[in-house]
């Protein structure tokens, strides 16, 4: 990225990237709804025989005893899933197309197609 100031409002060229520049992409990723713990934590299923009838892919068991008689908290539970800020970081600009606006890069987007996103130059890599 050149050293630019920016104001609110103001057309941004491709130009300030250069092709094989290592950049972050931070946008909100697809919401996934009510997912249960096999999905949303990869939990592992219970046997499917061996007298289990019903409860195939339940988490289990999620405390111990009457002591301490609670679940601790940041217990990985079912609940929703995706709709979240997410950043993937040191992807890279293949190419750049400036007749037709495009910036072709390597990697996945988070969010889905049309979502606004943010970039910036990558954190952990010095961009060539």
């Amino acid at each position: 990225f050149k050293k630019k100031k920016f104001n609110l409002g103001e057309k941004i060229d491709l130009n300030i990237f250069s092709e094989n520049q290592f950049i972050d992409i931070t946008g909100i990723s697809k919401g996934k709804g009510f997912s249960g713990t096999v999905k949303r934590w990869n939990f592992n299923t219970q046997d499917s025989t061996h007298g289990n009838s019903l409860s195939h892919r339940v988490p289990g068991s999620i405390g111990q005893n009457q002591t301490p008689g609670k679940v601790f908290k940041g217990k990985k539970m079912a609940g929703h899933l995706g709709n979240q800020r997410v950043t993937v970081q040191n992807l890279k600009i293949i190419k750049i197309d400036i007749i037709k606006k495009l910036l072709l890069i390597k990697g996945s987007i988070p969010g889905s197609i049309g979502k606004n996103i943010i970039i910036k130059p990558a954190i952990k890599k010095n961009g060539v």
